[in-house]
């Protein structure tokens, strides 16, 4: 901060007016123009990062790939609690369909068991398949 304030003293200039600018006004607009394009930074990092906590909803199946590698397919119900308009509070459970490749998969594969308590960090993709019935699938496996 300090080599900061330095710069900004070193390059004080006068405006049209012929007044030299407040030191603090110009840190001011610098901090934001940096705040500015740390955010645009962290929100093209953070682009469809999820993040979700809840339990397990079934024993994880896994799977051996022929390369070697492992997938392993759970999900997960997440819980959400409100008081409607009654006053009464309300549980909303949602379930989502987790996919875990590699090391993460042999991770899940030890320690995830029905029940348990599970971060999760990941991407949202959707995938469908057509089965040999023509019916439209929206499911992992």
């Amino acid at each position: 901060m300090r080599s900061l304030y330095r710069n900004i003293s070193a390059i004080r200039t006068k405006n049209q007016k012929g007044k030299v600018p407040d030191i603090k006004s110009k840190l001011i607009l610098i901090n934001q123009a940096c705040f500015q394009a740390i955010i645009l930074n962290v929100m093209s990092a953070i682009r469809n990062k999820v993040q979700l906590i809840g339990n397990v909803g079934n024993t994880p199946e896994v799977r051996n790939l022929d390369s070697g590698k492992k997938v392993a397919f759970f999900s997960i119900a997440t819980n959400e609690f409100f008081k409607n308009s009654k006053g009464d509070k309300v549980q909303n459970t949602q379930w989502h369909n987790i996919v875990a490749w590699g090391k993460t998969a042999e991770i899940v594969e030890q320690y995830a068991g029905k029940g348990k308590k599970i971060a999760i960090e990941g991407k949202l993709t959707s995938r469908s398949y057509e089965t040999s019935e023509g019916e439209k699938n929206m499911s992992p496996k």
